[in-house]
């Protein structure tokens, strides 16, 4: 029986990109990043909060791997602790455009909560959704 989500791929055409921009803009902390910069490491990932987020490089093949990774691909959400305001006040003081937003959504935990939605460097589409 299924209990959580241990992790997802993101395939992005440019780690370096990726990294600062979820780094930076998401919060999202870095692991394995120096081990794969050395060859030590498949991939590098990133932690968004207890979610592991693997990233592979379109163009460089990590077996075992998607039957067509794209970059641009994905449709993540996030749960943004706080209130929304905050995360829009932070989008937009990187310089990311809303697309939609804010709006109510009912997420995961059966609740309501609010959303926006943005996009990363390659196009995959983001929402951060708060329940506050």
């Amino acid at each position: 029986m299924i209990s959580a989500v241990d992790h997802v791929v993101l395939v992005v055409n440019d780690f370096e990109t990726a990294l600062a921009f979820y780094r930076e803009v998401l919060g999202c902390q870095p692991l394995g990043v120096d081990e794969w910069r050395q060859g030590q490491r498949r991939f590098p990932s990133l932690m968004a909060g207890r979610t592991m987020i693997n990233v592979h490089e379109a163009g460089r093949p990590v077996a075992p791997e998607a039957a067509v990774p794209t970059a641009g691909s994905e449709d993540l959400c996030f749960v943004w602790q706080g209130p929304i305001k905050d995360a829009v006040e932070r989008l937009s003081a990187h310089g990311v455009p809303i697309e939609i937003g804010p709006v109510p959504r009912r997420g995961a935990r059966g609740v309501d909560g609010t959303s926006v939605y943005f996009r990363d460097p390659d196009g995959n589409l983001l929402e951060l959704m708060s329940y506050d």
